[in-house]
Parts: C-alpha cells; structure tokens; sequence
C-alpha cells in the first residue's frame, strides 16, 4: 500500500525533521511513504474570516491537485472521528483488504482545511479535540501509521 502525507507548510526545525526521517526509514519495510509539502499562504494579524476563508481555499487548491483518482482520502480534522491505536490499524487494515491501494492523509495549515478538502474527504480523523503544531503533527501521524503497521504484524512495540 502506498501512504501519502499531503501537508502546508515546510518544517524548520531540525529535530522535527530528524524525528519524521526516522519515521520513514521505519515504514519502508511496511509500505511506501510519500510525503507531499504544498506551500502555505501567510496570514496577517487581524484577518477577517472572508481573507481566512479565501486563504483556506487557496491552500486546499494545492491540497487537491496533489491527490490522484482512486486515492482514500484521510483528512485530519478536530470534528472528524476519534480513534484509538487499534481502531486506526484495522481502518488501514480493512482498506488494504478492500483493495485500495493508496491512502492520503492530509494536515492543514493554521487555520485548518477549506470546505472543498474535507468534501473530498472520505474520512475525517480527529487526534484531539486540541489543536497541534501541523510539524508536530506530522511526526504523531506518522508514529501512529508506524504503530499501526506493528500492530497488524503482531509486533512488539512500546505501550
């Protein structure tokens, strides 16, 4: 199964970085990782919500035109569903059964997603109801994906 990450923004950070290599070298055994930036608008302080909303669609734009027909789509989204390490894991589980062959999980930028993203969503996945850094994000998604992946081969992994 190929799993790509279609994130806005670049990260800085090295440590954040360092931490999403070791990531990547981990599930290369599992499946194939594609990790997709598309670039963020800036957000001036003091923005109305229709700048908000024009910003949000510009960034969905490039979201969308990364991801291929036939792609499950997986956004990240605080209203979206809540599941735990397990529920996730047969989620990826039962779509590989079912024959996808290519999941794309998606992380916003700071002001989330646009409308027209989350329409093309066909889950919505909710890590908390708080909001993350979307570099932080990265790595817990990826270390969720990476878990579950253990999961599924009944293989030892830290609790």
């Amino acid at each position: 199964m190929k799993i790509t990450l279609i994130t806005v923004g670049k990260i800085k950070e090295k440590f954040y970085n360092d931490a999403i290599d070791e990531y990547k070298k981990r599930l290369n055994r599992y499946c194939r990782l594609e990790i997709i930036q598309v670039a963020d608008e800036k957000t001036p302080d003091g923005a109305g919500q229709a700048l908000e909303r024009q910003i949000k669609e510009k960034e969905g734009e490039r979201i969308l035109s990364n991801i291929r027909d036939g792609a499950y789509v997986i956004a990240l989204a605080i209203q979206g569903k809540m599941l735990d390490s397990v529920e996730l894991a047969k989620k990826v589980d039962s779509l590989a059964v079912g024959g996808v062959s290519q999941v794309v999980f998606i992380i916003g930028g700071s002001l989330g997603l646009s409308d027209q993203v989350l329409r093309r969503a066909d889950y919505q996945l909710s890590f908390s109801k708080m909001t993350f850094p979307h570099q932080l994000m990265r790595v817990i998604l990826l270390e969720q994906i990476y878990r579950s992946y253990r999961i599924l081969t009944n293989q030892p992994y830290h609790k």
